[in-house]
């Protein structure tokens, strides 16, 4: 039998031990269910998802399909309950949306104008004045209002009655200027008019708003009533300000 150091021998033995080990450890299957420290990263496609049993997706993060980088929460009904370019609906990357239980967007972030919210709309609430009613050839105001601005698109509705032979003028402005103006000259009837423009302030700016109207030619009363006023989101890109 040759000679075979004793240190060699052992040093076989501990590998053999380790080796032992290892495989024992290879067959164990510990719970990953716990980060202790550190991240989990996805950073390069793919989403972290957890869904029901029966297979709705109530939370998801990650790389759409759309290849879209997003987070959505989900009702376990199956229906999205807030989205950031999300997978649940196709539309605008990066949209921010929260969802109604019957699938309408009930608050978002507007498509085309970044710095502005969406939905929901606001209303505008209008007072009208003395000036209401008015004989007067001098520009005299009829309704006044004011609001903080959170929409992008500015909606407008008035009609103003002028007496057979009577032409108005009535114009509408926002505290910066005119938006827009329009002669009223039914014979003894209503001319309606309406306004879709962008607005010309920033958001949360305070706006100051004036319909105003005049006697242009004839003799008699004009009245000019609101019939609504409110802002939205853009509905195209042609909207945002």
């Amino acid at each position: 039998m040759p000679f075979v150091p004793q240190d060699v021998l052992d040093r076989i033995a501990a590998l053999e031990r380790e080796v032992r080990q290892l495989r024992g450890r290879a067959q164990m299957r510990p719970a990953l269910n716990q980060v202790l420290a550190g991240d989990v990263l996805i950073g390069e496609g793919g989403q972290l998802i957890a869904q029901t049993p029966g297979g709705q997706r109530t939370f998801i993060v990650g790389q759409t399909p759309q290849g879209d980088w997003g987070v959505g929460l989900g009702r376990e009904g199956g229906t999205a309950a807030l989205t950031i370019g999300d997978d649940f609906n196709s539309g605008n990357a990066q949209m921010v949306r929260m969802w109604s239980r019957d699938g309408e967007v009930i608050v978002m972030d507007d498509a085309y104008a970044d710095a502005f919210l969406g939905r929901p709309s606001m209303p505008i609430p209008m007072q009208p004045t003395s000036g209401r009613e008015t004989s007067s050839t001098t520009t005299t105001t009829a309704w006044t209002g004011a609001s903080r601005l959170m929409n992008a698109v500015l909606y407008a509705a008035f009609e103003t009655y002028t007496p057979a032979g009577v032409t108005a003028d009535v114009s509408f402005d926002d505290g910066l200027g005119e938006i827009d103006s329009w002669v009223a000259n039914t014979s003894n009837g209503w001319t309606f008019h309406e306004i879709t423009k962008p607005v010309r302030q920033g958001f949360m700016d305070h706006c100051n708003y004036r319909l105003k109207h005049s006697v242009r030619s004839g003799t008699g009363t004009i009245r000019t009533n609101c019939l609504g006023v409110y802002t939205r989101n853009s509905f195209t890109p042609s909207e945002a300000p």
